[in-house]
């Protein structure tokens, strides 16, 4: 993977993202730095993560903010929606207060762009949820933070304008993926937290205090949402929240990349939501079916029609993720025998997980097919 982007990096002018260095797991006093952010940071924002939805809670009962079972969904009665309010609260007072104390030294340029891309998609979620926007809005607002963030990012760090497509793209695509994805129970919370924690490490690595303490907030803030959104699923993230986690990976990945992190830090941990969502899509417009309608055809959502609770099939998402981020690294530190096993792994595991329905399925025939016949 790796090779692919050095050979387009070469052909691009020479201002670019530094792809010589893949960086190296932390020493002792980086794993201490690492320690004092979760510390800092992460923990900061798991407390008020937890603490924040008794405030807001309320709101969106006297708001009316509730969302009504549709063609997506995985649930029968309504639900308060919108609880991302809080955890966009507890992930940007956290990171927020992480610049303001001075604990990020260097590049606090690109942390603000991270916290601003984070927090404006957040904002643009909560207009959806509150006074709904249309298709066309969403989209033209999306694909301008994506612009207006990677045109910063490109002047600061002194890269290529020609990355400026690649990284709007990026953002508006991945925020709308996190937004398909957010159809179950747990799923979006877990994948905050693995990604943001994938992502701090991947900054304790590259030497970038301003990524470990981003991915810290965002696992922090995403893991104090689980425990209101498991139990009885009692309220939901609305698109504040689901947006919220696909602009802050987003922006996160993105400046990371323009700082010079490999692909092997940064595509994995998005790996699963990226296959899950474009295989679906592919499969609705072969289908002939009208593909911007709701539906529930994704994988995730096809695992619990085998008989998965949402808590299980949030954990194959998870697992799945940290399989693929766990074998791109080693891929990564190993030689070209390490490389090629690592990636063919890694494409095994999705292949797997998207494939997994069809398998359950098949599996519970079988037994039913075996139980009928003694």
């Amino acid at each position: 993977m790796s090779a692919a982007v050095h050979a387009a990096a070469a052909l691009l002018p020479a201002a670019g993202p530094d792809l010589t260095d893949p960086g190296a797991p932390p020493d002792p006093q980086e794993l201490l730095l690492l320690g004092q952010l979760v510390l800092g940071v992460g923990l900061p924002a798991l407390v008020l993560g937890l603490l924040l939805p008794f405030a807001v809670r309320p709101l969106l009962a006297r708001w009316g903010v509730v969302d009504i079972p549709g063609e997506r969904s995985s649930h029968q009665h309504e639900v308060l929606r919108g609880m991302g309010l809080a955890v966009a609260a507890a992930v940007l007072a956290a990171y927020g207060l992480a610049l303001l104390t001075g604990t990020v030294e260097v590049d606090r340029s690109v942390a603000l762009v991270v916290l601003a891309v984070a927090g404006l998609a957040a904002a643009l979620g909560w207009a959806e949820d509150y006074r709904g926007l249309s298709v066309r809005a969403r989209l033209a607002a999306q694909l301008g933070l994506g612009l207006a963030a990677t045109a910063v990012l490109t002047a600061v760090l002194g890269t290529s304008v020609w990355w400026l497509p690649v990284g709007t793209l990026a953002v508006a695509a991945y925020v709308n993926m996190a937004n398909f994805m957010d159809g179950i129970n747990g799923i979006s919370g877990l994948h905050g937290l693995t990604a943001g924690l994938l992502y701090a490490w991947a900054g304790a690595s590259n030497d970038l205090t301003w990524m470990t303490a981003a991915g810290l907030a965002v696992a922090g803030g995403f893991a104090g949402f689980l425990p209101w959104n498991l139990g009885r699923g009692t309220v939901f993230l609305g698109d504040v929240g689901s947006y919220l986690l696909g602009g802050s990976l987003a922006g996160i990945a993105v400046a990371a990349f323009l700082s010079g992190v490999y692909v092997e830090y940064l595509l994995p941990p998005l790996a699963v939501y990226v296959a899950d969502t474009t295989v679906t899509l592919l499969r609705r417009v072969r289908a002939g079916e009208v593909w911007w309608r709701p539906h529930r055809r994704h994988v995730y959502q096809r695992l619990t029609d085998t008989g998965l609770s949402h808590l299980g099939s949030a954990l194959v998402v998870a697992g799945a993720t940290v399989l693929v981020s766990a074998a791109s690294l080693l891929g990564l530190r190993g030689g070209t025998t390490t490389t090629v096993l690592a990636g063919a792994f890694a494409l095994a595991v999705l292949a797997v997980y998207l494939t997994l329905p069809e398998l359950l399925a098949r599996t519970a025939r079988a037994r039913r097919g075996r139980g009928a016949r003694t």
